[in-house]
């Protein structure tokens, strides 16, 4: 199940992101980030050895980074010389099987829903209008992957952020999707428990800086 997870969420965060396609190679998928401290970013269904050591092997470009859905101690073990496991970039990768919830927003505030190159956004603004809370996520059929949930620091524990996350579900079932993917962090994966989603593997994060 977790090979199937991690092409859902690759594909979903390519689109969420506005990034090329993903890359098919033996090991795995690559695909083009093309930023400064992210050129690409290599993403591995399976978490072996052959795997992890082939896709390290064919990075030559510094800040290359390597996503493998295992412990990130484990996978410090099998990269060569030059890789570094950022344990500050690591999470988690969560699933679950949608439901509609029809949330409410939180009083003294305001959310829209609102859908720009296929990929659904939802925002949530306080009384004088400033952004206080969002997330998005890309539609993939049956699949949708939620990203980017964030809500801003003077309005957290007020029931932002798992507004969004209910909305973007409600969207996401209306649109006839029956499975959520996302890759977590560790202040995230506690909210997302909480709404019923499951980590299904500690997501590693390896870069490359020779």
């Amino acid at each position: 199940m977790v090979p199937e997870l991690v092409r859902i969420w690759v594909s979903g965060w390519a689109v969420s992101r506005h990034r090329p396609r993903p890359v098919e190679h033996p090991w795995g998928l690559h695909i083009e980030v093309g930023k400064p401290d992210q050129v690409g970013r290599h993403v591995l269904p399976h978490a072996d050895e052959t795997s992890v050591r082939q896709a390290a092997a064919a990075v030559t470009v510094p800040h290359t980074w390597l996503k493998v859905p295992m412990d990130p101690d484990e996978a410090g073990h099998w990269l060569p010389r030059g890789w570094v496991v950022d344990k500050a970039e690591a999470g988690h990768l969560m699933a679950v099987d949608l439901q509609v919830t029809d949330p409410v927003v939180p009083q003294g505030y305001t959310a829209s829903v609102e859908t720009s190159d296929g990929v659904v956004h939802v925002r949530v603004h306080d009384a004088a209008g400033a952004p206080a809370a969002k997330g998005q996520m890309a539609l993939l059929g049956r699949a949708t992957v939620i990203d980017c949930v964030t809500t801003e620091e003077a309005h957290r524990r007020r029931g932002l952020g798992d507004f969004v996350m209910r909305t973007l579900v409600d969207h996401a079932v209306a649109e006839g999707a029956e499975l959520g993917v996302l890759g977590a962090t560790d202040e995230g994966r506690a909210l997302y428990e909480t709404l019923g989603w499951k980590a299904h593997a500690p997501l590693a994060a390896c870069i490359y800086r020779p």
